[in-house]
């Protein structure tokens, strides 16, 4: 953070301000300021205008700045350090701090004690529960200074006597803070496209018609004295000079002023009708008249009424859609460059609309309200965006070749944090690992044992003799019966009477018996044999063990002829 050397109030200060996203502005930014609509905060950075505040504010905001230096040595007490008053820079982001200590890690933030802040922090010891744009001006106090938590403290003064204090420490939020700043990005593009609102043009006979003169009527068994005829000129010209065209709150305000303005007239005209048949029963141009006008005026009241409430329910709809456009253009726009990760529209966003618009008595604050309500859903869906976005990058990073263990790749993206998704791959590509090792391995056991059969097949016709067949110099004479098989043992026994139970062999026997092929004492342990005595410098090895070092020997020959490795011992 960068120290800047500023008095807060001074027109240096403010000019500060106006080029910089404040700790103070963020909770209108967020929509969550209970003081000012994020419409007013961006019409002012838009326009340059600022709020002109009454005497009876000023005096307000004078009281909260004597308070706060008042209750900075209690913060101090609390701390156990010196606070210090400054503004702080980081980048394009600024804020104004009651407090900060030397080391900058913790800052003091002082409000006026009200009966909301009583609610928050309670005496009993439970939790403290600020209100959110509390919370959010002192996360982003946290952002610029990078101060590992905050002291929050409400307090009031009689004078210069302590009357009540209660404060809570407040620690940062990454989740806020990353809201805050999507918050503050989504804020600067909308500064940057922002249109003035034209100011609504006058509407003649917009409002409630009360030019009319005092109708006078006298009657003594015929019309003495009336200016009815002009009377009902100037008022047909009147009614059909009303607007309908609802679309303001002005508009709207008018509307319903001249509807009892038309029912004021009827009122009139009932009287006037009544005063006329109090001085005589006769007058039938009088009376036609007189209905004449009051059915004119009934008739404009009835369809004011009815397209006063047809065009509120417009008007809700259409700020409501507009609302809602605006934020299906900000995710289509989005999704252009998502392919097939794009992001939904927000679930919610349709009752969110409806429930900001609720309460709301004019249409420039149901405006407002929605506006903000939007901003949100595009901050959120920036937000999903970026983590999807992170996501995409995580798995191109990790997975390599193993694409195909990830056919959920655009729902894990969607739903995962970046660290989960990680932790995620790499447990499938582990097990996908695990399993292809035990496959492999099941096959070269497979193949071992296939080649094992086999070398034990040719071992044991190396060592029986071979019968030739039975020969037979008279045709005539009868086929003799076949010669069976010598068994392996006794056919051993045929070719090396010396391979006996019990008998050793020196390690010259066997290299001779396997003549032209040699092996030494190391090539036999690798095989898996090693010699039971040694003689005078000889290895002796049993000789009942021969068949299965040939065995052995052969296998090796076996994996060499089909151009693979035989594992042998190390």
């Amino acid at each position: 953070m960068r120290t800047v050397n500023l008095i807060q109030g001074t027109p240096e200060w403010h000019a500060h301000r106006a080029s910089h996203f404040n700790a103070s502005d963020a909770p209108a930014m967020m929509g969550c300021s209970p003081y000012k609509t994020r419409s007013q905060l961006l019409r002012e950075f838009a326009t340059g205008t600022t709020i002109e505040h009454d005497a009876g504010t000023l005096q307000r905001f004078a009281d909260g700045h004597r308070f706060e230096d008042l209750a900075r040595p209690l913060a101090e007490q609390i701390i156990g350090e010196e606070l210090y008053p400054c503004v702080g820079v980081d980048g394009k982001f600024s804020a104004s701090f009651d407090g900060l200590t030397l080391l900058e890690d913790k800052a003091f933030e002082h409000k006026s004690l009200n009966d909301d802040l009583r609610l928050a922090m309670p005496l009993d010891g439970t939790d403290a529960c600020l209100p959110l744009h509390y919370q959010v001006q002192m996360e982003h106090q946290a952002m610029v200074s990078g101060a590992e938590r905050v002291l929050f403290m409400a307090s009031k003064w009689n004078g210069d006597e302590l009357v009540e204090e209660r404060h809570c420490w407040y620690t940062p939020n990454p989740e806020l803070r990353a809201k805050i700043v999507a918050g503050w990005a989504q804020f600067e593009a909308d500064v940057a496209a922002y249109e003035p609102v034209p100011a609504a043009e006058p509407v003649a006979a917009g409002r409630a018609p009360d030019q009319m003169p005092a109708l006078r009527i006298e009657v003594t068994g015929m019309v003495t004295a009336s200016n009815l005829a002009e009377w009902k000129e100037q008022a047909i010209a009147v009614f059909q000079g009303i607007s309908t065209e609802l679309v303001t709150d002005q508009d709207f305000a008018d509307a319903e002023k001249t509807v009892k303005w038309c029912g004021d007239i009827e009122d009139q005209l009932k009287a006037a009708k009544q005063h006329a048949l109090s001085q005589t029963q006769s007058i039938d141009l009088l009376f036609k008249t007189i209905d004449a006008i009051a059915e004119e005026a009934r008739s404009k009241r009835l369809a004011l009424e009815n397209r006063v409430k047809t065009r509120k329910d417009d008007r809700r709809t259409e700020i409501g859609n507009a609302a809602r456009r605006a934020v299906q253009q900000h995710v289509q726009a989005i999704n252009e460059t998502m392919g097939e990760y794009g992001i939904p529209m927000p679930a919610t966003l349709v009752a969110d609309i409806g429930e900001a618009m609720k309460g709301k008595r004019s249409f420039a604050s149901m405006q407002e309200a929605v506006d903000a309500v939007a901003a949100n859903a595009k901050v959120d869906a920036s937000q999903s965006a970026e983590r999807i976005r992170t996501n995409i990058r995580v798995l191109e990073m990790e997975v390599g070749t193993h694409v195909a263990l990830f056919p959920d790749r655009v729902q894990l993206c969607s739903t995962k944090s970046a660290e989960d998704l990680r932790n995620l791959i790499a447990a499938r590509i582990a097990q996908h690992q695990l399993a292809e090792q035990a496959r492999l391995d099941a096959e070269r056991e497979q193949i071992r044992k296939q080649e094992e059969e086999r070398a034990q097949q040719l071992v044991v016709a190396a060592v029986q003799p071979t019968v030739p067949p039975a020969q037979d110099p008279k045709p005539e004479a009868k086929p003799q019966p076949a010669v069976q098989a010598v068994p392996a043992s006794v056919a051993m026994e045929d070719r090396a009477p010396w391979v006996d139970e019990g008998k050793r062999l020196k390690l010259g026997d066997i290299v001779d018996l396997i003549a032209p092929l040699k092996i030494d004492a190391e090539g036999l342990r690798r095989l898996g044999f090693d010699p039971v005595a040694t003689e005078r410098g000889a290895k002796l090895y049993a000789a009942d063990q021969l068949p299965a070092i040939l065995a052995a020997a052969i296998r090796v020959l076996q994996s060499a002829a089909n151009g693979q490795s035989y594992p042998l011992a190390a």
